[in-house]
């Protein structure tokens, strides 16, 4: 039995943009975003997504909050958040490989072929490009808390919920309140 102090969060979101919109229909995903965050008030998500809300060209390494970007304007945010029970070292190396995107994060770019491939059961994997499902992933293997049994760039943000985790909150995440968690 594994002795855990500390948490991870993963968020599954489907935003409005016109990208996540074609992956939901061609794909019938419930959800087309994925983040990790140390904090269950989500204050800052980290994934891989658009540089900037109205250009979904440029693509990076980001911090992400509920309340900016390109969920800042959506009228509402489908979405699940789930904790992963970790271990004091696990929690430490996701912390640490997180750290070193930051301070690097000018190497990383968005896998725009990788994310295509994904769609048609493609590997394209470069090791410093991500999107966002392959960057929460890569994270979590990494660090030794998960094995999804696929390569990275195979997985999908649905993919994540096959994780052992408690879900912590389901809606919409526009109404996310850590202190007044809901189920819907």
């Amino acid at each position: 039995m594994m002795v855990s102090s500390r948490k991870i969060y993963v968020v599954l979101i489907r935003s409005t943009t016109i990208l996540s919109r074609l992956i939901h229909y061609f794909k019938g995903d419930k959800y087309t975003h994925a983040a990790l965050s140390f904090d269950k008030e989500l204050n800052y998500m980290f994934s891989f997504g658009r540089r900037r809300p109205g250009n979904p060209f440029v693509g990076c390494f980001k911090r992400e909050r509920l309340d900016e970007g390109v969920y800042k304007n959506a009228p509402t945010l489908p979405g699940v958040i789930f904790a992963i029970d970790v271990t004091t070292e696990q929690y430490a190396r996701a912390f640490d490989l997180i750290v070193n995107f930051l301070l690097d994060s000018h190497m990383y770019k968005y896998n725009y072929l990788g994310l295509i491939g994904n769609l048609f059961h493609r590997n394209f994997r470069n090791d410093y490009s991500f999107f966002c499902s392959e960057f929460v992933y890569h994270i979590l293997f990494e660090s030794g808390i998960c094995d999804l049994k696929r390569p990275r760039e195979l997985v999908r943000p649905q993919n994540l919920l096959n994780i052992s985790g408690e879900i912590v909150y389901v809606g919409d995440l526009k109404h996310y309140n850590s202190k007044n968690e809901k189920a819907a």
